[in-house]
């Protein structure tokens, strides 16, 4: 298809590109092919997929994976290439990155909005802010849960200095930001100020039909586990393990994600070497988007019990599939139990932890089935709501 010529600004300059869709600049430092950094990448993949009908979406982006020190070599850089969805995207390799060229990208536009995804990145983040502080240019926010009691708690008093300084500079004056859900308007209301606009919008779903869950086989005695998150200590990766040491029965837990912290991983391999020789840990590596739904539907629960979660896409895909969750209750994703769904526990809790766990490695096929039905009955539910599709395209539009 002839999308015409793109411009500095990444506008189309054929009659193609229909005048009244907001043109919207994002910025986000790992998109689609690339997938390692998980939630963030799936976001804005996912809002593109539901909104390129009516947003013209142009991506200033990097051009190399979460964790890798080198690029595609066939992926072209520092132009506009036109991909599936019918978004723009422009890869930018580190050494095409200036504060002129991202000035020309910016104020060439004209943008109807700049969509910023995180907080604390250079080029995508501090950049786009400090060269628009001051202008009437809209600028919307994505602070996808880095505000959370959590991740403030990770490098607490790096993280405060910088949110100070941005606003002493003025970069987030007039500024809007997105929240996902009502903890983080909170977020955004403490470390930001009360007088923000702040959209509560929540981060959407794939965009595809649910369908009925294969079965799995359940015996009394034995359990598999997958954890589809980076190992890191913000996904409590060794709490994860460390919950396992008491259980009684076979149990297999599978790791797919990527190593962020060696030396976070060496303490995992050391809880791991402690756990009963009936209970199993394997970590696979990083898992390719595609295969998902696969390793879901050959495992009986979703056991991710992260120090926090702005949405949680893997935990939708979990229940999508029909497996219930085993989750902290710092997610959005609570009263699990009432929808006969899964579990959302208080991480200082470790007795509850350990009673679930034994729970559901004594349960049987007829009371799996149950909770399996749950969780699809609570997957379906928001897979088929327009409602966070229509706030979306709402915070693109006023």
């Amino acid at each position: 298809m002839d999308t015409g010529t793109l411009g500095r600004s990444g506008r189309a300059t054929t009659e193609r590109t229909a005048v009244n869709k907001p043109q919207v600049l994002a910025f986000i430092d790992w998109y689609k092919p690339f997938y390692k950094a998980g939630g963030p990448v799936r976001s804005m993949v996912n809002l593109v997929d539901h909104l390129s009908d009516r947003v013209d979406f142009h991506i200033i982006t990097g051009d190399r994976d979460y964790t890798a020190t080198e690029r595609p070599g066939d992926l072209v850089v520092d132009q506009w290439l036109q991909l599936d969805s019918g978004e723009r995207v422009r890869y930018m390799p580190p050494e095409a990155r200036s504060s002129a060229k991202w000035k020309s990208i910016l104020l060439d536009g004209p943008w109807d909005v700049v969509y910023i995804n995180g907080l604390y990145s250079r080029w995508t983040t501090i950049m786009p802010l400090w060269i628009l502080r001051g202008t009437g240019m809209r600028r919307v926010v994505a602070v996808r849960g880095m505000l959370a009691a959590g991740p403030m708690r990770q490098s607490a008093l790096k993280k405060r200095i910088f949110l100070f300084v941005m606003k002493r500079l003025g970069c987030f004056t007039g500024v809007e930001f997105q929240a996902t859900n009502k903890e983080e308007v909170q977020d955004i209301e403490r470390w930001i100020g009360t007088d923000v606009k702040v959209h509560l919008v929540q981060n959407l779903a794939r965009k595809e039909d649910p369908i009925a869950p294969q079965p799995i086989v359940k015996h009394s005695g034995s359990l598999r586990l997958v954890s589809l998150a980076r190992i890191a200590a913000e996904k409590n990766t060794l709490f994860a393990i460390q919950r396992l040491v008491d259980v009684k029965g076979e149990v297999h837990l599978d790791l797919h994600g990527t190593i962020y912290d060696e030396r976070y991983w060496e303490r995992c391999k050391a809880a791991i070497a402690k756990l009963p020789k009936e209970v199993k840990v394997q970590w696979h590596g990083q898992l390719p988007q595609e295969d998902t739904k696969r390793v879901l539907a050959a495992s009986h629960v979703l056991f991710m019990p992260s120090v926090g979660e702005n949405f949680g896409h893997t935990m939708l895909e979990a229940l999508g599939q029909g497996r219930p969750l085993l989750i902290s209750d710092r997610t959005p994703w609570r009263d699990l139990e009432r929808d006969a769904a899964g579990w959302d526990l208080p991480l200082e809790d470790l007795q509850r932890f350990a009673r679930t766990l034994q729970e559901l490695v004594d349960m049987d096929q007829r009371a799996f089935d149950r909770l399996s039905a749950g969780a699809f009955a609570l997957g379906k539910r928001y897979l088929t709501d327009p409602a966070p599709v229509e706030r979306s395209w709402k915070m693109f539009r006023s």
